[in-house]
């Protein structure tokens, strides 16, 4: 019933761009609150961007200024442009939907990778 389908992770370059889309059905999306999340081997999970069912954005430290959270309501889809890629970017990067708070997350997609190397 309900999905989250991202595309768009693959292999680029440092300094290179990348967009990252996931797509929602099931799911409420005008009333849903969507975030990316990403995690690399060995490290923590991190919430990279959100953006509110009323349109405020957030950013993590390490990504603000180079990673934009975008979402389209008529296609219930969010997007995640990313620039000024580092390898430290490395991650495998999941679409997130909750009603609340962040940290309790709803519904998760099932994640694509994305890798910056030379």
């Amino acid at each position: 019933q309900v999905q989250l389908v991202e595309s768009g992770g693959g292999l680029v370059q440092p300094g290179g761009s990348l967009s990252l889309a996931c797509v929602a059905s099931g799911i409420a999306f005008s009333a849903s609150n969507m975030a990316w999340y990403r995690q690399a081997p060995g490290k923590q999970r991190e919430l990279v961007a959100s953006v509110s069912r009323s349109g405020i954005t957030n950013y993590s430290d390490s990504v603000r200024g180079r990673f934009t959270i975008s979402r389209d309501g008529a296609k219930n889809t969010v997007y995640l442009q990313m620039s000024s890629l580092k390898s430290e970017d490395t991650a495998v990067y999941r679409c997130a939907a909750y009603y609340g708070v962040a940290s309790r997350v709803d519904y998760w997609g099932q994640g694509t990778q994305v890798t910056v190397s030379s």
